[in-house]
């Protein structure tokens, strides 16, 4: 789980992302699921983006996405979503967790 402080620092990186999935009429799939989870374990953060013919809300998909692989819903606006995952391993975004 997220501090305030921690998502703040989160978004405000997330904010020069560019968008690398989008969720369309398939919607949520297990396949989809795999390839975020191992953009995910490479970038920690990702943005995504739910197309309007995909039957799902922003929210929806980001909560669905984020019990699907473990991670944590840093912000919804609109149709776009953001993902954190820290890799304990070897971390990219360096915030105090």
């Amino acid at each position: 789980m997220l501090t305030s402080k921690q998502r703040a620092a989160l978004r405000s990186i997330a904010s020069s992302y560019d968008t690398i999935f989008q969720i369309g009429k398939g919607g949520v799939t297990e396949i989809l699921c795999r390839e975020i989870d191992e953009a995910l374990r490479k970038r920690e953060l990702i943005k995504l983006r739910v197309l309007d013919n995909s039957g799902y809300t922003a929210r929806e998909a980001a909560d669905e996405i984020a019990d699907a692989v473990g991670a944590d819903v840093v912000q919804v606006i609109g149709s776009r979503f953001v993902l954190f995952k820290r890799n304990p391993k070897e971390p990219v975004i360096d915030i105090k967790l």
